[in-house]
């Protein structure tokens, strides 16, 4: 109940009157009504009951057992013939469903850290193959400053870099810079460009935010003549409606339009994605580190009408930089800190950094993010750690809180975007060696083996990050109580999630993984002898 009404606190939520955490209109229930009803349930609800959410709304209590989840989430699910964004939309506007986006209608939504150390660590592995280890002295050239966005010009600089981020919500550049993920804010390109262009040859790291479409910007710089290092994009492409604003449209003019004539701003907004998709190709063709950050623009620039070959002429960031970290089980794990104490969650840093010591990107990471992380609602951390590394993590929470290290359970947790988690052709699997993007078994198994290794809550998901239809992914949470029930949790969840990911990728015929899943005894029944 602590995490559903964090993902709300406007501290956190991009619009919590609406119930929206983030993403568009990622929400955390259906309806205030509906989210009365599951607080109620779950103040009442027995160690020995599951609770069982449907798009955002309560729908039943059963009883199971102890060990049990206490809730269990579906959310924006659709047989696979009707999945699409139109159907979705007819069914939302009849209150039959809602969007849960990933981490929004699961609860452990942690505010914008949440996806800022995958940002960190995707542009850390840009350095390192792009640039010697290092992003001084280059440019990032990206758009979307909104909840998962808004990580970007942070993570640039922490890798040293400078980040050039267009933004047309002049709201979201001012929240950026209230919570110091963002250094400096404009509404002039040649300002821009100038600050951007002296912190370069300074080699300093220095974050800009640019009011600004991005559909117009970056046009724009092409016929100028002005190059990026480094060219992505976060803004909420995905939903091509609630998230994106055609070019020569202003706020007020594009919610009017919104209003007005759905089918047509759909159209403008994937016209404008299309000449934004051919800016970035134009970059890469004068020589930009190109890659797409998952937010499915550049199948919204070929709806829009560029052509298949050129949308998606540049990589995903999974198959340029994340994937061998996927084959060592390694993802996203955060935690919460249920006190609210900053203390909590310095104990935890700690304790991380004791765990593994000779990881210098993490070490590094941690540092960082304790001096430059400003908290979202309750204080919260974040970092990759893969199979044999969470459980032993989730352990030492656990004997923190037992011996009042901490004050408060700690709440555990990881995004959806994930080693074993997600199926998403046009993100976390795109390209596999295999040729399995598209095969969606393994969220589903995914959320099976937690719910029977006792997490405290699993979710399955339809939609998020990329939109209905492209993609299904799964998340689970597990609570260290300081209790010996907490312990078997954490130990048999924090292993079979994180290993979801390496018997995915041995799966597909990955190296890497098949290495781990040897040295480290994960069992793979089709590498076994008779």
């Amino acid at each position: 109940m602590r995490m559903l009404m964090n993902n709300l606190d406007p501290e956190v939520a991009e619009r919590p009157q609406d119930l929206v955490v983030y993403g568009g209109t990622g929400k955390a229930a259906r309806s205030w009504e509906a989210f009365d009803a599951i607080v109620r349930s779950l103040r009442t609800l027995a160690d020995d009951e599951t609770l069982l959410v449907q798009s955002g709304k309560p729908v039943g209590v059963f009883r199971t057992h102890d060990m049990a989840p206490r809730v269990l989430i579906s959310n924006s699910m659709l047989v696979p013939k009707w999945a699409d964004w139109e159907t979705f939309r007819a069914l939302e506007s009849q209150g039959l469903t809602m969007y849960g986006q990933m981490t929004a209608g699961s609860w452990i939504y942690i505010g914008t850290q949440g996806i800022l150390q995958g940002t960190y660590e995707t542009l850390a592995e840009c350095a390192h193959q792009h640039f010697g280890g290092s992003l001084a002295g280059t440019v990032t050239l990206t758009g979307g400053l909104g909840g998962m966005g808004g990580a970007q010009p942070l993570a640039v600089t922490m890798n040293g870099g400078v980040a050039l981020c267009v933004e047309v919500d002049p709201a979201r550049i001012e929240r950026r810079i209230t919570t110091r993920y963002l250094d400096r804010e404009t509404a002039d390109l040649d300002e821009a460009l100038r600050w951007a262009d002296e912190a370069k040859a300074a080699r300093d790291a220095v974050s800009i935010g640019l009011v600004g479409n991005c559909a117009e910007v970056m046009p724009e710089l092409v016929i100028r003549g002005w190059q990026p290092d480094v060219v992505t994009d976060q803004t909420s492409a995905h939903d091509p409606l609630g998230g994106y604003v055609p070019a020569a449209l202003t706020l007020t003019e594009a919610a009017e339009l919104r209003e007005r004539d759905a089918g047509e701003y759909v159209r403008r907004a994937e016209a404008s994605m299309a000449g934004h998709v051919e800016a970035i190709v134009s970059f890469a063709a004068r020589g930009a580190v190109a890659f797409d950050y998952g937010n499915n623009l550049r199948a919204g620039a070929e709806a829009g009408g560029l052509p298949h070959d050129v949308a998606f002429s540049y990589p995903g960031f999974v198959p340029a930089f994340v994937r061998p970290l996927f084959c060592e089980g390694k993802g996203p794990f955060r935690w919460a800190a249920l006190s609210g104490d900053p203390a909590d969650i310095a104990a935890t840093d700690t304790a991380v950094s004791e765990l593994f010591p000779d990881d210098a990107r993490l070490q590094r990471w941690l540092r960082l993010a304790s001096e430059r992380v400003a908290y979202q609602g309750l204080p919260a951390r974040i970092c990759w750690l893969g199979y044999g590394e969470r459980d032993r993590a989730g352990t030492r929470f656990n004997e923190l809180v037992a011996s009042g290290a901490v004050s408060a359970p700690i709440v555990i947790g990881r995004d959806h975007l994930d080693a074993g988690s997600v199926a998403s052709p046009n993100r976390e699997t795109e390209a596999m060696r295999d040729g399995s993007d598209a095969i969606a078994d393994w969220p589903i198994l995914n959320a099976l083996v937690n719910t029977a290794a006792g997490a405290h809550w699993v979710s399955v998901h339809h939609g998020g990050g990329v939109g209905i239809g492209s993609s299904i992914h799964a998340g689970m949470v597990v609570v260290a109580d300081g209790t010996a029930d907490a312990a078997e949790r954490l130990e048999r969840v924090l292993t079979s999630d994180p290993g979801m990911g390496v018997v995915r990728h041995v799966d597909a015929g990955y190296e890497r993984a098949i290495e781990v899943a040897d040295d480290r005894g994960v069992r793979v029944p089709m590498r076994e002898a008779e």
